[in-house]
């Protein structure tokens, strides 16, 4: 197999010559272009600063650490020599055209050197063997380093690991086999095209590079997802109220209001018509209405969490009760929109209208932040502190910011894979559903996000009795008596599952904690006709996350059915034959139809809410 490439020399024509210069004076512009831009990105904001002078001192302690423990440094520098003269004596034998086992193989799951060339080939297997040497031995390096506390070195950790997969050689042209061959194919357009769309991508980002994941012309909302017929209702500042069109003769007497995050967007539920949550709800026969938030900009500065707990939720079971004549409803929640709707369940518990909420299902939502994951690298005082002060400064968090951050937790997949297809192999990428909803942003207003991540992340006061006020009403979870089910996914790095169980341990009320198998996403949005992932399920709920798994049992499936099956033998649905209603149309009721499912709201992107470009009709 041939993966490099060879420069034009003897018996090339000066034709094919003024070719190749031409490509190059092309990626010369086009790299002159891209420093440009760079440049004038040089400034960052208070937030990636903190960052970065975070990073700098983990670096620095991890020194100090290293430096004091003379062993370790020793041991270290002995293992990299020993390394380099195993490479070097198997590199000579390979070279003499001798069948080599490599030295060190890449971990279960990391696609990065899928190509045959880094097996087949001595320079491309010595160049990959060198790099996960290396990375082996941070890894276990930073592992044995003393003096440091559990968060500096989880901190470390994670910062090691975002350079040591930035320096991998899939990720640099002249060290990675297919794009050396695409280079050689193409004469260099893969490179010209490649940065022009870096260039397109970095100007369609706030910090750092939200990289192009899926074909956007080939979607769009309310044309082909987010397509459960249906229509607004009611609609305020905040919100739009959709209320779905039935599918049964007959629905549950009790409404279903689902209240999703608004980070990112509410079709994740709805992306389509065979993975679509909202569409199997109604199928099932409830009355299904879903919260549609706003994708803030600077004018919802001042917005809090009390405000979107009172124009979201509250206002939208006022709302239901317009449209159904029903003053209780089933809640269901997703992510922050869970941590919204504890709130909302708490207060409402506070003063006196818990009896509003027959029950309530929270999907993979933190209300115990003891551990949320690698997120909370990003969010300790200092950072907390950069990030306030660029709310304070634009009155919103870019969603874009946002993206980019949540991307890093998982880099290899998420952001250098598509690196490495658009801007160095120069490929458009395809078509995603999945994706376009995931670069679909949203921005975040200054008096929610502040007050969220501080009063929960950095200071775990939800779970604290009276620990949050909202409205002049302490709140307390211990008093929530609504029925309550949880569903998290054993494989979340946004909401862990051992975080989120302890969650599932404050109500006074009956609780169901029920464990998915993938992560925050696959592990929610899981059709039952797909027969995938499947669920644990424990009658008990001892102290710890640990045990609750000990005690578990397996089921193959989809959670969907075991969710319907509890909201409806439990009676929160009201599902006796006697008690089911014929089905309500919307506009039936005492709300007027608005305008046509999805709504406006949940259309509009971040660069129409920021006047960057126009909106769009």
């Amino acid at each position: 197999m041939q993966s490099g490439w060879k420069m034009p020399s003897q018996g090339v024509s000066l034709e094919e010559l003024e070719v190749w210069k031409t490509q190059l004076d092309d990626i010369g512009e086009q790299y002159k272009g891209l420093l440009e831009d760079l440049l004038s990105r040089m400034v960052p904001s208070e937030a990636a600063d903190s960052v970065q002078s975070d990073m700098r001192e983990s670096f620095e302690a991890a020194a100090q650490s290293l430096m004091s423990n003379p062993n370790l440094l020793w041991q270290t520098q002995s293992r990299l020599l020993q390394d380099q003269w195993l490479l070097w004596q198997q590199g000579l034998r390979a070279m003499s055209g001798e069948q080599v086992t490599p030295l060190v193989t890449p971990a279960k799951g990391d696609r990065r050197f899928k190509d045959d060339a880094w097996t087949q080939e001595p320079y491309y297997m010595a160049i990959m063997q060198q790099y996960l040497l290396f990375s082996q031995m941070v890894e276990e390096l930073i592992g044995d380093l003393d003096g440091l506390d559990p968060v500096q070195k989880r901190n470390l950790a994670f910062y090691a690991r975002q350079l040591v997969n930035a320096m991998s050689p899939t990720n640099f042209a002249s060290t990675n086999p297919e794009v050396m061959r695409r280079t050689a194919e193409t004469r260099g357009q893969n490179l010209i095209d490649g940065l022009a769309r870096l260039r397109e991508d970095l100007s369609n980002s706030a910090e750092g590079i939200n990289v192009r994941m899926t074909d956007r012309t080939a979607f769009g909302v309310g044309d082909n997802i987010a397509v459960t017929p249906g229509a607004v209702v009611y609609e305020n500042e905040l919100i739009q109220l959709i209320q779905y069109t039935p599918t049964t003769e007959k629905t549950f007497k009790t409404p279903l209001l689902i209240v999703p995050p608004w980070i990112n967007k509410y079709y994740i539920l709805d992306l389509r018509e065979d993975n679509s949550l909202v569409k199997w709800m109604v199928d099932q026969g409830h009355t299904v209405f879903l919260i549609s938030w706003r994708n803030p900009g600077p004018e919802q500065r001042d917005i809090t969490w009390a405000d979107y707990m009172q124009m979201g939720p509250i206002s939208a079971m006022e709302a239901i009760e317009k449209a159904c004549g029903e003053k209780s409803v089933n809640l269901l929640s997703y992510c922050v929109g869970g941590t919204l709707t504890a709130s909302t369940v708490a207060y409402l518990t506070s003063t006196r209208r818990g009896r509003k909420v027959k029950s309530v299902t929270y999907m993979t939502t933190l209300q115990d932040f003891r551990d949320p994951g690698d997120i909370s690298v990003f969010l300790n005082e200092r950072v907390v502190n950069g990030i306030e002060q660029t709310l304070q400064a634009k009155g919103y968090l870019d969603g874009r910011s946002m993206a980019y951050t949540f991307n890093l937790l998982r880099e290899n997949d998420l952001f250098w894979s598509f690196y490495i297809n658009n801007y160095l192999k120069g490929e458009a990428p395809a078509a995603f559903d999945l994706l376009y909803w995931n670069t679909d942003g949203t921005n975040l207003p200054a008096g929610t996000h502040a007050w969220y991540l501080r009063h929960m992340y950095l200071e775990n006061r939800l779970v604290e009795p009276g620990g949050i006020e909202l409205d002049e009403v302490k709140i307390d979870l211990r008093k929530v008596s609504a029925p309550s089910y949880f569903i998290s996914t054993k494989e979340d790095h946004i909401a862990k599952w051992n975080s989120t169980y302890y969650g599932a341990l404050l109500p006074k009320g009956p609780v169901t904690f029920v464990l998915g198998g993938s992560g925050h996403i696959a592990g929610i949005v899981n059709p039952p006709h797909k027969n995938k992932y499947g669920y644990w399920t424990n009658d008990a709920l001892p102290e710890t996350h640990e045990a609750w798994q000990e005690g578990a049992t397996f089921n193959e499936g989809s959670w969907w059915p075991h969710w319907q099956a509890w909201v409806t033998e439990n009676g929160y649905a009201d599902p006796t034959p006697e008690k089911m209603v014929p089905a309500r149309q919307p506009g039936d009721g005492e709300l007027s139809v608005i305008e046509s499912a999805p709504g406006r709201y949940v259309k509009m992107t971040i660069p129409e809410v920021l006047g960057e470009i126009p909106a769009s009709q």
